[in-house]
């Protein structure tokens, strides 16, 4: 459901990733912090890629980055734009790399269409590809410090979540936090508190 819904829009939707990129120095800042923090530790995922925006981004950065997307749409809009990059149509629930393969994670606004019963089993595949010592970067939108909520978004339902409770996940799954980081809305943006959360495996 989720990727036929982005095959539909696909085309919107990496326009609408170009317009946004400059808005946000403090995701930026962020998304470096997270460079720094797996830099020479092995490849790094983009899951839930779109059009490849960020996994170049994060080449640029020094890492060894590649995208997997559930649209088929997605995947080929982002290996038109990024030819010399890989990306793959697949699944984070069940990633196509062997145990302990990755020294990074990155899940930018990925997981937010994910049913909440779901979730448990994604922090449970970053645990099983991530590296000891690889880290995992969750972008979100957040609940502003109440609980999970449910909304509708453009393309399907999504989530809002309290950081609280997707770091919980995470330790449950043996991942230690490294930090987190909140932003208000900006013009244009649906008004929801954004966040994201560094996790790192021991």
């Amino acid at each position: 459901m989720t990727a036929a819904a982005y095959d539909a829009i696909a085309a919107q939707y990496a326009e609408f990733a170009r317009e946004v990129w400059d808005k946000h120095p403090l995701e930026r800042a962020v998304w470096t912090a997270f460079a720094d923090s797996v830099r020479g530790r092995g490849p790094v995922a983009d899951l839930g890629c779109g059009p490849g925006r960020l996994t170049a981004h994060l080449r640029s950065l020094g890492l060894d980055s590649f995208g997997v997307d559930l649209s088929p749409a997605m995947i080929e809009l982002a290996r038109a734009a990024y030819p010399d990059l890989r990306f793959e149509v697949g699944s984070m629930a069940a990633l196509a790399v062997p145990d302990a393969s990755l020294g990074g994670i990155l899940s930018w606004y990925s997981m937010i269409h994910t049913p909440p019963a779901e979730i448990p089993g994604y922090f449970g595949e970053f645990a099983r590809t991530l590296a000891s010592g690889g880290h995992v970067l969750l972008g979100c939108f957040e609940s502003g410090g109440g609980p999970r909520t449910a909304f509708d978004h453009k393309v399907t339902t999504a989530y809002s979540w309290p950081l609280d409770e997707l770091a919980g996940f995470g330790a449950a799954a043996g991942f230690h936090e490294v930090g987190r980081v909140y932003r208000e809305p900006v013009a244009g943006e649906r008004p929801m508190r954004h966040g994201c959360l560094l996790l790192r495996k021991p």
